[in-house]
């Protein structure tokens, strides 16, 4: 499996146009909140209020061997909804990216690969998170038992890849990482002649 090649260029700049004046951790635990006074260019003092960049997220569109992508409906308590996304979640502390895909794939929907391609990185929240997304394709899964934690709440289904791309393209995928995952790996998946 080869990291695909814009993962390298997700790092910081080697000149910063903005200078740390000060820092104190607002939120500690998970989810880390830091509140930085900082100047701008000389011009100006502000606070800013982030999330620091180091953590890092696997989003996965499973595909199986018939040509059917497996997503997931799935609740989330902070829109107090249920919707539709891939498969995805948090990498650990010393974990490689892959070996992150890989678990939350048969974590989620018991799903093992054949195959993976890795798609673009990409920020989700630039302007107030430092965390990095790692979209890949899986493709020739074959699916068991899923191994879900205590706290999700997730269902696995089965659409046809034109039906995935339809709910993308009609807005019923809500989930921006998932929605661009979906659509980095159009392109794959029509180079493959599966969709």
């Amino acid at each position: 499996m080869n990291a695909h090649p814009n993962w390298a260029g997700l790092t910081e700049d080697a000149e910063q146009p903005w200078k740390t004046l000060s820092s104190r951790v607002l939120v500690d635990g998970f989810r880390v909140v830091l509140e930085d006074r900082v100047e701008v260019e000389g011009r100006a003092e502000a606070l800013y209020q982030y999330r620091p960049r180091g953590p890092r997220a696997v989003f996965v569109l499973p595909v199986t061997r018939t040509g059917e992508a497996v997503l997931i409906r799935q609740y989330r308590y902070p829109l107090r909804a249920t919707i539709t996304e891939v498969v995805a979640g948090g990498v650990e502390r010393g974990e490689d990216l892959f070996s992150a895909a890989a678990r939350e794939l048969k974590e989620e929907v018991g799903g093992v690969a054949g195959e993976w391609v890795a798609l673009p990185g990409f920020y989700p929240q630039p302007s107030i998170s430092g965390v990095a997304f790692y979209p890949l394709l899986a493709l020739n899964v074959t699916l068991g038992e899923a191994e879900l934690e205590d706290t999700e709440t997730i269902e696995r289904r089965l659409v046809p890849l034109a039906e995935a791309y339809r709910m993308l393209e009609a807005g019923e995928i809500q989930d921006g990482p998932s929605s661009l995952t979906l659509w980095h790996a159009r392109q794959v998946l029509k180079a493959r002649g599966l969709l």
